[in-house]
């Protein structure tokens, strides 16, 4: 059939599918939890590979090829699960490939790929259109990404060209403007981590990390694909059993004596593709941005009439107060994320953990967040941590930046 010879990969489809019901935010770092019979990476991709035609010389000459070029062999034995959200778009794009389609749609291709992993992409699609007879369509939300030799576009509701409109001075002097809460941590060392190692099995994510971030400070965590940088973030957030074991101190509090990670998180802010990936319940968009004032991956807790009203001024702030009511599942994944940052600042934490927020989100809302998040970093005793991968999106406000290498 003709439509077997069509690929379509999405940006949503990095983030849950219907076989992917028993995810959770933080089973990633709890990989004792992930079913011993469940396929590793390249198991799952040679079974791709032998539904997809005879098994020919050819035909492996062409899987070799791709698993050099994204890089696949530090992958191989990983579970889907435990990929970094730019390891899983290259896994993505290999078992796509090794279709070997007539017709490839690519809905934001780019994202959550390092910049060396997004050259590559660039250099292999005119290859693959010009060799294989491949036509090749992408869906990009950042014009930046629309390579020179696309031959043609189509600007999909007519957004401006230049001088896209962020935040308004009003909403900039009510960000400004928010109360300080009573029950602040006012500490000078926000997080302190020393000699820190994660390993899991024979795999060394982060060793011998010492890491020091200090209260109003902004930092750009950068790294390769896979270098450890989620798996960093998730000690912080006291989401990885691993932490306890590790010598980490948040907020002047050593980790591990005493305090629970209700407690720490009161005080964080936190947007991932993890927790993107972690929202499959159908709630309404409201719902969602309140569970961030309880911590929750959903909404178990009931909140008051109050606290909706600070949700719904966050959501304004944003521009997304008239998706208060829609199902969050049946919002494109630029507004799902929108949703999600609402949802990091409505408790107006001391500490800003952004994780690949600007992903899936076009020039208009894309310009919006950075100037809410440099605002928002304007004000006493906040601290940012901001992860991408494109130079581009970092706030001005960024003054430290820490670079991973991937060790193995």
């Amino acid at each position: 059939m003709a439509s077997d010879k069509v690929r379509y990969v999405a940006f949503r489809d990095s983030y849950g599918v219907a076989t992917d019901q028993a995810y959770y935010l933080q089973l990633r770092w709890n990989q004792h939890d992930i079913d011993a019979e469940t396929p590793n990476t390249g198991e799952l991709l040679e079974q791709t590979f032998h539904l997809t035609g005879p098994d020919t010389e050819q035909r492996r000459q062409w899987q070799r090829h791709l698993y050099e070029l994204f890089d696949m062999g530090p992958l191989m034995d990983k579970y889907i699960i435990t990929l970094s959200s730019g390891e899983l778009r290259k896994f993505q794009l290999a078992k796509t490939l090794m279709a070997q389609p007539t017709t490839l749609i690519l809905d934001n291709p780019f994202i959550g790929l390092d910049s060396e992993a997004r050259q590559q992409l660039r250099d292999l699609l005119p290859l693959l259109a010009n060799e294989r007879q491949l036509e090749v369509y992408l869906v990009v939300s950042r014009r930046e990404d629309i390579p020179d030799y696309v031959t043609d576009t189509i600007n999909i509701g007519n957004l401006p060209e230049v001088d896209v409109e962020g935040l308004s001075d009003e909403k900039r002097q009510a960000i400004l403007a928010l109360p300080y809460k009573e029950k602040e941590y006012q500490a000078d060392e926000v997080v302190n981590m020393r000699k820190v190692s994660i390993r899991y099995g024979e795999r060394t994510i982060l060793k011998d990390l010492d890491w020091r971030v200090m209260n109003g400070e902004r930092w750009v965590l950068t790294g390769q694909n896979g270098s450890g940088k989620s798996t960093l973030l998730s000690l912080v957030c006291a989401d990885n059993p691993q932490g306890y074991a590790c010598d980490i101190a948040l907020f002047g509090h050593q980790r591990g004596s005493g305090e629970s990670i209700w407690e720490i998180k009161r005080h964080i802010g936190y947007v991932s593709p993890e927790m993107h990936r972690s929202y499959q319940r159908n709630f309404p968009a409201l719902q969602i941005v309140a569970s961030g004032l309880k911590d929750s991956v959903g909404l178990y807790v009931r909140t008051t009439e109050k606290e909706h009203e600070v949700c719904r001024w966050w959501m304004r702030i944003f521009g997304i107060d008239h998706l208060a009511d829609r199902s969050f599942l049946s919002l494109s994944s630029g507004e799902q994320r929108m949703v999600l940052l609402a949802r990091a600042f409505v408790k107006d934490p001391e500490l800003l953990i952004l994780d690949e927020p600007l992903h899936g989100l076009d020039d208009v809302n894309r310009r919006l967040a950075k100037d809410i998040i440099e605002t928002f970093c304007e004000r006493r005793n906040k601290t940012l941590i901001f992860v991408s991968h494109y130079k581009d999106e970092y706030p001005s406000v960024i003054n430290r930046e820490l670079f991973l290498k991937r060790i193995s």
